[in-house]
């Protein structure tokens, strides 16, 4: 893996470990999902396609940091969203009933 390939990898497992931390499920599902896409595209030797899918893994790191917060089940049966200074501006959509139950939350 290229030097750039491996910086753009190892930035979006840092945003996953931070917007999915504490959530096991969803960082083995996001390394998995990641270390996938950069073995898909392993052997791509064009310049400009290589340029084209760092710019997406950056997209994605950016997506994933700043649209991202998961929400967390409090004592009284609801769930909280604790926002970060990078998530301003952003608008929260909440997840339904359903998906919520089958990620075994």
């Amino acid at each position: 893996m290229g030097g750039e390939a491996l910086s753009a990898y190892r930035t979006l497992l840092r945003a996953t470990r931070k917007s999915f931390a504490g959530d096991t499920v969803m960082l083995k599902a996001s390394a998995v999902e990641i270390r996938k896409h950069f073995e898909d595209n392993r052997n791509v030797t064009s310049q400009s396609e290589i340029q084209g899918l760092l710019e997406s893994a950056r997209e994605a790191s950016h997506f994933i940091s700043n649209m991202i917060v998961q929400a967390k089940l409090n004592s009284r049966g609801g769930y909280e969203v604790k926002p970060s200074k990078d998530h301003a501006g952003g608008t929260l959509e909440i997840p339904s009933e359903d998906i919520l139950k089958s990620s075994g939350k």
